[in-house]
């Protein structure tokens, strides 16, 4: 996939959708706060720079990065070019820590399972990478079925599709929970990625824990055989719009016209929504064990929160604390701390429909996106 360069103009911003996330790393926890105000101006912190700034990663943040882009240019006078490619969580991880690439946009966390976060700690000088949240969003299980355009179905039934157990639309499973909708024998073709991508780790993270039917773990690599595999968020959502009886995942956003699913969360089925999203990590604990520069979350998958979302992704931005070239240091601070601003988070949202983060979660990152210096 080619390197994409932004330079487009900024639309109007819209209203904002409050987010708040319970932190608790490190012994301290972040009150909760539901107001649309990030409180973090990026206005103070970015501006007045110049050269190319090259990031790669998750393809769920695509829309966002575009956004976000053209406003950090446009704050810089055009002086910038932020070059983002979509290639993957788990590939803009590899280039991040292989030094190929500034900064990596990922659904997922660093973790040792294979040695990403020593990996990335080694690349960052021997200091602790910097993770920070910067984009949230509902994942939507979409499909494609003559006659029907809306879905209920639990997460039993959304895994055993997935796993190749159950083939049809009419199969007894999906028809039970849909009584009114008129389903065909049609066989079911799944889709999933063929990357490493986060989304792949979030979708199979909430189907390990809120189904008794999937046994695998979860992983960016799609763990079952068979289906359709497609590269990238795009891949997936053009393999389901041109299949029949598709169904597969991704990013809310980017689904477009196609037909969801409503996923049982308690007694009630609940669409995608940035809002649903937003209560689903709201309620959501810190990840143990990391550092004071690290925002990591792990996401409940099994609240019954009334109007809770849980098939949601929580996208972070990875950094290092300290570069040796300064241009690039100055560059990584003014655009994180743009993403992260109030005017950032509200460009995604206009663009990508994203849940922007709540102040106490946007003043956290922009402390610890701050303090990024060169040495």
């Amino acid at each position: 996939m080619n390197r994409t360069s932004f330079r487009k103009a900024l639309a109007p911003s819209v209203a904002v959708l409050a987010l708040s996330i319970s932190l608790t790393a490190c012994g301290a926890g972040n009150e909760s706060d539901a107001g649309t105000d990030s409180g973090s101006d990026s206005s103070d912190t970015s501006g007045g720079l110049s050269g190319d700034l090259n990031g790669a990663g998750a393809s769920s943040q695509e829309k966002a990065q575009g956004a976000w882009a053209t406003g950090f240019q446009g704050m810089n006078d055009g002086n910038v070019t932020v070059n983002y490619d979509p290639v993957g969580s788990g590939d803009g991880r590899t280039n991040f820590i292989s030094g190929g690439v500034s900064f990596a946009g990922s659904d997922s966390y660093l973790s040792d399972d294979e040695g990403e976060l020593t990996g990335a700690k080694d690349r960052c000088g021997g200091t602790d990478p910097i993770e920070v949240p910067a984009y949230v969003s509902p994942i939507a299980v979409t499909f494609n079925l003559e006659g029907v355009d809306a879905l209920n179905l639990d997460a039993d039934t959304i895994a055993q599709i997935f796993d190749n157990k159950i083939t049809t639309w009419n199969d007894p499973a999906i028809a039970d929970q849909n009584p009114d909708a008129d389903l065909p024998d049609t066989a079911i073709t799944p889709v999933h990625r063929s990357d490493d991508s986060g989304t792949t780790k979030n979708f199979t993270d909430y189907l390990g824990k809120a189904s008794s039917s999937w046994s695998y773990e979860a992983e960016d690599a799609f763990p079952v055989k068979g289906g359709e595999a497609a590269e990238g968020t795009s891949g997936v959502i053009s393999a389901v719009s041109g299949g029949t009886g598709t169904i597969g995942y991704a990013d809310e956003s980017q689904v477009g016209d196609l037909s969801v699913v409503s996923v049982k969360v308690g007694e009630e089925y609940v669409a995608p929504s940035a809002e649903g999203a937003a209560i689903v990590v709201e309620t959501s604990p810190a990840a143990e064990g990391r550092a004071d520069v690290d925002m990591a979350v792990d996401i409940d998958r099994t609240s019954t929160e009334a109007g809770a979302y849980p098939v949601v992704l929580l996208s972070y931005l990875i950094a290092c604390q300290t570069y040796e070239d300064q241009a690039e240091a100055d560059l990584v601070k003014g655009y994180l701390s743009y993403i992260v601003s109030d005017e950032g988070q509200q460009a995604a949202a206009d663009e990508a429909g994203s849940a922007p983060l709540s102040s106490s979660v946007a003043e956290r990152a922009q402390s610890i996106v701050d303090a990024i210096t060169a040495g």
